[in-house]
């Protein structure tokens, strides 16, 4: 028999069918600070926690529920004799039923307010009281989720019990809910990259389909801490989107993100399949098209430009999962929608991460993300590049951050002719760079080039300049080649291998 419930929220959501249901089957309320006044506002009959505890708030309302009448009564297991006999004497009422949810310290941390002000959003009272409830489940039904109010209610209404199933679940979700909120209060104080334990916390946003293929299931969380490109994206059309969407979604847009000039990035396979500049977004798309007009179909294609309606009209001549761009014509939006399922999504800023980590068996890989994109500019040939190479050389450096190493970009005007990647040696990705892009000029490699082949190979395929981050103990050899065919090298100091 339920008789005593402990409600005390910051968001009041969906709490007024709560206790009114609560009211209607006579348990008893407690309650704290604004939440009572809340009830009281709205004729709800509660009792003041202080009212039980014979103890008001003090220090600012930091200490209102710590206190023994109030933890005895959620902690006392029920079939325990002498718990009971203790709370009895000590005379503590259970407490059966505990809706707390927390200071919303998530979003607080990312507002524009002092550092003092932040660790005021710190909760203390409602994690010690639902871990308390959530860890005597069986005896506490423990409710922090306004979602599962509505449940909590049937199962009473119905039954006059919650099933154990649902209490265990529920106390889970404490836990859970605790080691994320931890986890966010751990990186706002501690402010290092790599702590003792690696602690990140994130939200589910929505259940996919599935993964990289049907039978893999999937989901998709999202930072809540941080605000990181990808959580300020909509959708203004489309499919629901995908695991392998959401993944190409975010190389698509760090691409074009490099970028001030206008630029469009075209996607497959978390592959840029085509990347160019122009002077319109329309050119930029035309020329990242004629990259590989093959590959394109069924991608991702990105912008860091607003989309106008000439642009889609092109856009929508092919297959695509997905455009991104900072924002579209309203004429533009309405082209697009013409393909019901092409997802359209809207991007409003640049990514922002200062950390990326991967999944291994039994373990995680954490590493800085790489933001950096030379160390300097080392002429090393008796050829130097002309001016209009050395800005096609630094939109090929750009590029091949973002391909899977070993990686080529072959560059001519501002576009990507032809991109190898991906391959076992880099030999294998310069000859397939090269021979898809026929007419390149530039070539720019992610890493060193361990042997001559990859400067020969060039020379064969007529390139002028070559921009790569040197290092290997035999540089020597592949100058000497550049130098023998009247090739511009240089080399950047900085490898960027994409694994």
């Amino acid at each position: 028999m339920l008789k005593r419930a402990l409600i005390s929220v910051y968001d009041k959501t969906n709490l007024l069918p709560l206790a009114r249901f609560f009211k209607d089957k006579d348990i008893e309320i407690l309650s704290t600070g604004g939440t009572y006044r809340f009830l009281k506002e709205n004729n709800i009959e509660v009792t003041e926690v202080s009212e039980v505890t014979g103890f008001e708030e003090i220090l600012d309302g930091r200490v209102k529920t710590l206190h023994p009448v109030i933890h005895g009564g959620i902690l006392a297991i029920r079939d325990n004799n002498e718990h009971m006999e203790t709370i009895k004497r000590k005379d503590i009422t259970p407490i059966d039923i505990v809706v707390v949810n927390l200071y919303p310290f998530f979003d607080k941390v990312e507002e524009n307010i002092s550092f003092e002000e932040k660790v005021e959003f710190i909760d203390i009272g409602g994690p010690t009281m639902i871990r308390a409830a959530a860890k005597n489940f069986k005896d506490v039904i423990v409710l922090t989720d306004t979602k599962d109010y509505e449940d909590i209610i049937n199962q009473l209404e119905k039954s006059g019990q919650v099933d154990f199933v649902t209490r265990r679940r529920l106390a889970g979700k404490v836990f859970n809910l605790m080691s994320a909120y931890d986890a966010a209060i751990s990186g706002f104080l501690l402010e290092d990259s790599y702590p003792e334990y690696f602690t990140a916390s994130y939200k589910k946003l929505m259940d996919l389909r599935y993964g990289e293929n049907p039978h893999q299931s999937a989901a998709y969380y999202t930072s809540t801490t941080g605000k990181g490109a990808i959580k300020t994206f909509s959708q203004l059309n489309g499919k629901e989107l995908s695991y392998n969407n959401i993944k190409d979604m975010d190389i698509a847009w760090k691409v074009v993100s490099e970028f001030e000039e206008t630029v469009c990035c075209a996607v497959k396979h978390n592959t840029p399949c085509g990347v160019a500049l122009g002077q319109s977004v329309q050119e930029a798309y035309l020329k990242a098209f004629e990259c590989d007009p093959v590959s394109i179909f069924g991608g991702i294609v990105a912008f860091n430009k607003k989309v106008d309606k000439i642009t889609a009209e092109e856009l929508v001549k092919i297959f695509l999962e997905i455009v991104i761009a900072p924002d579209f014509d309203e004429e533009a939006i309405e082209v697009l929608k013409a393909k019901k399922n092409l997802r359209i999504i809207k991007g409003e800023s640049k990514p922002q991460n200062d950390l990326e980590f991967v999944s291994v068996d039994g373990g995680i890989l954490v590493q800085a993300t790489d933001k950096k994109l030379i160390e300097g500019i080392n002429y090393v040939t008796e050829k130097k590049p002309t001016e209009h190479q050395m800005t096609d050389l630094m939109f090929g450096m750009k590029v091949v951050k973002y391909i899977k190493s070993n990686a080529i970009v072959v560059i001519k005007d501002g576009m990507a002719k032809g991109i190898g990647g991906g391959q076992t040696n880099r030999i294998w990705a310069a000859a397939q760079a090269l021979d898809r892009a026929k007419n390149g000029v530039v070539l720019a490699s992610d890493a060193f080039f361990p042997f001559g082949d990859v400067a020969e190979e060039a020379a064969k395929h007529n390139i002028k300049a070559i921009i790569q981050p040197g290092g290997s103990i035999r540089d020597n050899d592949s100058i000497e080649v550049c130098n023998n065919h009247g090739i511009a090298m240089v080399f950047t100091g900085i490898r960027h291998f994409k694994h």
